[in-house]
This record gives C-alpha cells, sequence and structure tokens, in this order.
C-alpha cells in the first residue's frame, strides 16, 4: 500500500544524510567489531586497527579535501546543504570522540584480555635485565646506525615529517659539541624497520612478548645525544592531504604525471596532528605551529601513535583459536580438475561467490589461455593488483608467447598509483599493449576477455566481476564473478574495450550497462518501471547491495517508489544519505549494513517488476560512478543463478548477527539474534560453500 504523500520537497535537505558523517558512522561499526566479543580476540585487535586506518585515509582525502574547499571559499553545498566549515566542525567532534573511544578499548579491553593468553606488548618499565641487554644490542644493531636525529636550530630547520611517518618531539637540556644550547630536536622512526619486535624465547617470560619499535627508540634515545640530557622524549604523526592532483587537459604523458605527482602526496598540507598523550602543551603547540593546524586538528593518543602499527601482531602468534577458523575456498564441481575452462564455460554461465568460492577457477582461465594456441588475444582491466600476482603471470606469460595481449591499467588507483606504473612497466616489457583507459575518467571496469579460434569462427569467453583482479583481497572482499561465452554479451565487452583503447564513438550496446553513459538514466528507469507496477497494484519491489549509496537523482527516485508502495530493500555496506523511515517519504525503505569477517564488497541491483531483472556491477550508485568513470553493469541471464543469488541477498536480510539497520536519524542499530536463532549470512556462505577448519 502507498503511504501517504509527505509535503515535505524531495530535494530537502532534511532528507539526506551528510556523506561525511555517514563514512564516520561505519567507522563506529567497524570500531564495534573490536568490542565484539563473540569474535576471536586477535580479529577485535585486526579491527581496531583497521578502523585506525579507515579513519587516516578518512582524514588523507575527505578532511583535506573539506579543508581545501573552506580555506577557497567553496559555497556549493551538497544535497544535506552542509558548508564546508560545518561539516568540519561536526567532523571534529566525532573523530575526537571515536580516537578516545578507540585507545578505550585498546588500554581497557584487548591488552588486558592478550595479556592474560600470554601475549604482551611490553613498555620500558616492563623491561627485565636480560630484555634490557637484548634490546640495547638490537638498539646498536638495527637502529642507531639508520636513525638521524635532527636537532633544531636555524641551519636545521624543522624537517616536515613524511605522510603518517612515526616521528619523536626531543626536549633537550644542555650543549652540544659546538657549544649550542639547542633545546628541541626530531627523530623519525626509520620506514624500513618492523614497527614490532618479537623478544626470543632466550629472553622472553612468556611464549609471546613484543615490544614496539618507538619503545626501543624511547629508551635509548639519550644514546642518540651525546653529552647532552634529554628531558622528554614524546611520539607525534602528521596525516597529509594525500589526494593527487593531475590537470587532465595540460598533461600528454599520464603515467609521467602520475609518477611527478606521487611525490607531493608524502608532504602534502597537513591535516591532522597526532600526539602522545603525555606531550607537554609547548612541545604540542609548537607542532602545532610548524604543521600549520589548529588546536581542534590535535589528536592526544593514550598509547601507541598510530594503531596500523599493531595490525602485523596477529600474524606473528601462532594461536589459531585467537583467530577466525581457517577455511579452503570452494571449487564448483564444474571445474574441480579441469584443463578446459573454455568447455566448462561454452556449457553455461558460471558464477563465482569469491571468497566462499575460489578465485583459481580464474587463474586458470587466464593461464590456460596463454597456452592454448587456438587463443588469440586476451584483453583485461587491472585496478588494483601487482606484479607477483597469478594473473599477471599468466598475462605475461600469454605476452611471451606471442599472443595479443592487451591491458587497460588504471593508474590512479588511489593508494595503488605506484604498483600500477610498476605494473604497467613489467607487462610492456613482457610485449603486452598497455593503455591507460580514458583522460577524465578512473577506468573502474571489471573485464576480461580471451578471443579464441574455434573451427573457421572466433569465440569470445568473457569473466564479469563486482571486484579487482587481486588475489589477495579474494580472501578478504566478497565479490562475484560471472563468467560466459553469451555472444552479445561477449561482442559487448569487445565494443567497451575498443572504447577504451581508440578514439570515436561507440554504439550502443546490446545487453551490457556502461558508465558514463547508460547506467545512470537505466536504473532510474528502471526504479520507473517498478513504480508504475505498485500503482497498477502489481508486485514490485526493488533490492540492491552496494558499498555506497549518495546520488540524489537515485535517492529521489527511491524516495518515489517508495511513496508509491514499492518495497525497496538496500544493502550498503558503507555511507548511505538516504533517510530511511521517514513518514510519507520513506517508510517503505530498508537499509542495513553488515560489517563481519569479510569486507562486503558486490553490487547486485535486482527489479521485480513483471519482467524481473537482476544485474551485478563494478559500480556503486555515486556520483563519480555513474558521471566519471568506466564501469560496467552486467545481467544474469540464467534463472538458477538468478535464483541462487536472490537467495544468498536473502541471508543478508536475515542476518541478526552482523547487521545493522540505519536510522531516520543517520544512526545505526545493531541487529540482535534472539536465543538460539543466531543468523550470520557470512557464516551460512562459509558453511555451505567453503571447507572450514575445525575449531
Amino acid at each position: 500500500m502507498a503511504s501517504a504523500t509527505s509535503e515535505l520537497p524531495l530535494g530537502s535537505p532534511e532528507l539526506y544524510i551528510n556523506r561525511e558523517l555517514s563514512q564516520l558512522e561505519f567507522n563506529r561499526r567497524v570500531l564495534a567489531q573490536a568490542k565484539d566479543d563473540e569474535l576471536p580476540l586477535l580479529e577485535r585487535l585486526r579491527f581496531l586497527c583497521i578502523a585506525s586506518s579507515v579513519l587516516d585515509e578518512f582524514f588523507e582525502i575527505r578532511v583535506s579535501g573539506l579543508k581545501q574547499q573552506e580555506a577557497y571559499g567553496a559555497t556549493k553545498r551538497g544535497p544535506d546543504n552542509m558548508s564546508p566549515s560545518e561539516q568540519l566542525r561536526a567532523i571534529t567532534e566525532i573523530c575526537h570522540a571515536l580516537v578516545a573511544e578507540q585507545y578505550q578499548v585498546l588500554n581497557e579491553t584487548l591488552l588486558p584480555r592478550l595479556d592474560r593468553q600470554g601475549i604482551r606488548l611490553l613498555e620500558v618499565d616492563d623491561w627485565n635485565d636480560r630484555q634490557r641487554q637484548w634490546l640495547k644490542r638490537y638498539f646498536n644493531r638495527e637502529l642507531a646506525p639508520v636513525i638521524s636525529p635532527i636537532a633544531l636550530d636555524p641551519a636545521h630547520p624543522f624537517p616536515q615529517p613524511l605522510n603518517k611517518n612515526l616521528a619523536f618531539i626531543v626536549s633537550l637540556e644542555g650543549e652540544d659539541a659546538f657549544g649550542r644550547r639547542l633545546g628541541r630536536a626530531i627523530v623519525q622512526a626509520p620506514r624500513s624497520l618492523p614497527r614490532i619486535v618479537a623478544l626470543p624465547q632466550s629472553v622472553a617470560s612468556s611464549p609471546h612478548e613484543f615490544v614496539l619499535l618507538t619503545s626501543i627508540i624511547e629508551a635509548h634515545v639519550d644514546d642518540l645525544f651525546p653529552g647532552m640530557r634529554v628531558s622528554g622524549c614524546y611520539q607525534f604523526r602528521v596525516t597529509r592531504n594525500s589526494d593527487l592532483f593531475v590537470d587532465m587537459e595540460e598533461t600528454d604523458d599520464l603515467l609521467r604525471a602520475v609518477e611527478g605527482e606521487l611525490s607531493s602526496r608524502r608532504y602534502g598540507d597537513a591535516v591532522r596532528l597526532e600526539v602522545d598523550d603525555q606531550c607537554p602543551e609547548a612541545l604540542e603547540e609548537f607542532l602545532m605551529a610548524q604543521c600549520r593546524l589548529a588546536k581542534a586538528d590535535v589528536y592526544r593518543c593514550d598509547g601507541p601513535v598510530n594503531l596500523m602499527r599493531l595490525a602485523a601482531l596477529p600474524d606473528m602468534v601462532e594461536r589459531p583459536e585467537l583467530k577466525f577458523p581457517g577455511f579452503t575456498p570452494h571449487i564448483p564441481e564444474r571445474v574441480r580438475g579441469c584443463d578446459d575452462m573454455f568447455e566448462v564455460i561454452a556449457e553455461g554461465d558460471l558464477l563465482l561467490h569469491h571468497p566462499f568460492e575460489s578465485f583459481a577457477p580464474f587463474i586458470d582461465f587466464l593461464r590456460q589461455a596463454a597456452d592454448d594456441p587456438a587463443v588469440l588475444a586476451i584483453r583485461q582491466t587491472l585496478y588494483r593488483t601487482g606484479t607477483e600476482s597469478a594473473v599477471v603471470e599468466a598475462l605475461t606469460r600469454a605476452a611471451l608467447e606471442g599472443k595479443e595481449v592487451l591491458v587497460v591499467i588504471e593508474l590512479r588507483a588511489r593508494f595503488d598509483e605506484e604498483a600500477n606504473i610498476e605494473l604497467a612497466n613489467h607487462l610492456q616489457k613482457a610485449g603486452a599493449q598497455v593503455v591507460y583507459g580514458v583522460v577524465g575518467h578512473k577506468t573502474h571496469a571489471k573485464m576480461s576477455m580471451v578471443i579464441r579460434r574455434e573451427g573457421r569462427s572466433l569465440k569470445r569467453y568473457v569473466h564479469l566481476g563486482t571486484g579487482n583482479y587481486h588475489t589477495r583481497t579474494t580472501r578478504l572482499y566478497t565479490d562475484y564473478g560471472l563468467f560466459t561465452c553469451n555472444d552479445e554479451i561477449g561482442q559487448d565487452v569487445q565494443q567497451l574495450f575498443q572504447q577504451l583503447t581508440s578514439m570515436g564513438r561507440t554504439r550502443r550496446l546490446k545487453t551490457l550497462l556502461q558508465s558514463p553513459f547508460t547506467l545512470h538514466k537505466t536504473m532510474l528507469d528502471y526504479v520507473e518501471r517498478e513504480i508504475a507496477a505498485a500503482r497498477e497494484g502489481r508486485p514490485a519491489r526493488i533490492l540492491a547491495k552496494m558499498n555506497a549509496l549518495i546520488e540524489p537523482q537515485i535517492i529521489q527516485a527511491l524516495y518515489r517508489a517508495s511513496q508509491a508502495g514499492v518495497k525497496v530493500d538496500l544493502i550498503v555496506r558503507g555511507i548511505c544519505a538516504l533517510r530511511p523511515g521517514v513518514k510519507g517519504v520513506s517508510e517503505n525503505i530498508r537499509v542495513r549494513s553488515v560489517i563481519g569477517r569479510f569486507l562486503e564488497h558486490t553490487r547486485v541491483f535486482y527489479f521485480e517488476n513483471g519482467d524481473p531483472k537482476l544485474y551485478m556491477s563494478s559500480a556503486d550508485w555515486m556520483g563519480r560512478n555513474f558521471f566519471s568513470r568506466v564501469e560496467t553493469c552486467f545481467p544474469v541471464h540464467d534463472p538458477k543463478l538468478v535464483t541462487r543469488v536472490l537467495r544468498e541477498l536473502q541471508l543478508y536480510l536475515a542476518d541478526n548477527c552482523q547487521a545493522w539497520a540505519l536510522q531516520s536519524d543517520g544512526s545505526y542499530r545493531r541487529a540482535t539474534a534472539p536465543r538460539g536463532k543466531r543468523r550470520s549470512a557470512q557464516d551460512t556462505l562459509l558453511h555451505d560453500l567453503a571447507d572450514v577448519a575445525a575449531t
């Protein structure tokens, strides 16, 4: 039944949650995993580190962008109508509370519980004599030769620390060898050394004892300033603007332009200063002045500055009972032991759901293509990967075997630019053709195509995915991958590759949707079809799963659908600007976020009207995905696969362990499981699809 229509216009700011504040709500949900007693202890520590890392990137990209807008006097506002200054004030208040909560979880919960398990992070005061001697030798051997303390005077001005690099502000008393009273010095922690040092069993008091690199430096900092007295040594870290700027109209070589910008990322404008909680006010003010930051930009840390340093700890401890159970991704019967992926695909479409199902069939697909004399060409997009990758190894071998290998590499994949430049050079040396997509549009599409001669004709075998061709993340992210030799899809994929490598207009695709041309309009058209069906009294439903939803026209279309009585279920992992449950506007919309062992990364869009449509995509419902990226959105034709995907989506809608429901005020409420009725989508998929180790 249609809800009563609100008099509130659908473009009203009250109906939109601010993008940045929604991102911080996601951070809260990740941090909540670190507080969850149901999770293994070392995994809770990982979640704490992830929350810290997510916050780092938020400052590097989002906060830095808002600060630039504020500095330039930008007046443009988003759908929520918050100015840059208003957003920054709200962000500051929330982030200070988040940081305080992170350290509270570490100090009051995780470290004490780790200690009870015999896993200890020893501070300087905890060292016994044997440990002190061992660490002294370690300092002299490993640290002292590579540390360069810099005393601050007119000849040695404040050395701007690299982005997120750990450093120390040191206060000094006395005179140096030249009779100078310097007062202050900077010591930067070497980036090349491990941040956590495991004590050998010969000096350890328990099975797993560790010392942070910073503790070793602090304990021996006097040795760096002979003849002077160190009166204070305090950790600090500066976060800088890390968004690359490449002027697309002025550059004629994208690779060289990106290479040039990478160095500037390390020394961008400071946006945040983290300091040891014990740092005196005078030293804090000195650092603030050097970084040109205000008091609100300073975050005092009651523990190790940069919690991501602790991310290595779980892998340094062999305690399976304190981690998630191991599992072996399932290999479907159709491809198990298969030495001819082309025959399997020719028999019918194959859908894989990672990480529950193995990524190995795709690697086999490429390797077999590299070795098959009937294969003439391979086309591949790469957004995030690395040179030490089975995908790259197969493409390299194919090029060396004389296949026509074309690889579209997106150089501007954020924080993977350097790896992608190395990858491009590696593939070119092997003889592959490498292009960088379309200037002004990131190539975010996930496509692979093999062209094979079969008899007198050429046949296209295609893989389309929702995630990156990265063998490591396929064990950490949930993604779908579809193999098909459907002729229309093959023709469309070939046209897309031609579009990415050549000039001229592309003919309308037959079955795929594409950004920046048809995806946005078609999604709006499908929503309108559901609205029409609901008004005619026919079944109408929209079910969509994605990482982010912020595009205003899509949100307004979903509001209209709700008003018409369409049932709308949205599974949005991260940012969501839509407000559900607003009377007369969005009462028929439910939004939930699932945060679990794996990062939810699938994008699936289902429209029920009369002729149901199920699409998978590389794109979220964000402006950048619709208008400034090259994205693919592909249909799932096989009815059995459609049924399977809908069944799996239903698991997420029924999840009462790892799901969070978005409230109309922008907050999230965690689902609670009735006694004996615990339902976890990820656990169910692991149980049904993968081989899980016994606990």
